[in-house]
């Protein structure tokens, strides 16, 4: 069994990810679908963990992830409120080495696949326009994970 199934469950459990504002393409797609096919990227890098390796594993995931995550916002979050006093230089510097921080976990983690799968439970409006995919991992004879994704709305980035 991947080792995401015994470190990564208590983060995977608490964790909202800011995806990007829809496009043009997305905006006919429900958000319940972006997250399944994200999802569907991620089952396929599990399920050939070994050939690919922990580089192959980046190297595939880091696409999917750029398409879904919206990482400059992720980091801008994570950062706080300093972020405004930052140059536009060291900016980019930290969404370079927060996106390859984030891209790397999950490579780390979902390194095997021991018949995991994702089941999608709902998704729902917010007030501010965004859309909320509750999610979960299912993990035989453990206990399932639950992952949220929260999509934002049209605002831009």
């Amino acid at each position: 069994m991947p080792r995401f199934s015994r470190r990564a469950a208590f983060a995977a459990a608490a964790v909202l990810v800011a995806i990007p504002p829809a496009s043009a393409q997305r905006q006919a797609t429900s958000a319940a679908a972006v997250v399944e096919g994200f999802h569907a990227a991620l089952l396929d890098t599990m399920r050939n963990a070994r050939a690919l390796g922990a580089r192959g594993r980046e190297r595939r995931l880091r696409p999917a992830m750029q398409a879904v995550f919206d990482l400059p916002a992720m980091t801008r979050i994570a950062v706080g409120p300093p972020w405004t006093s930052l140059s536009e230089g060291e900016r980019q510097a930290l969404v370079s080495a927060f996106s390859d921080w984030v891209v790397a976990t999950y490579a780390n983690r979902f390194d095997g696949y021991a018949g995991e799968s994702f089941a999608t439970e709902g998704e729902s409006a917010l007030k501010t326009g965004d859309r909320m995919v509750r999610t979960q991992l299912m993990r035989p004879n453990d206990a399932p994970v639950q992952l949220n994704y929260l999509l934002r709305g049209g605002e831009s980035r």
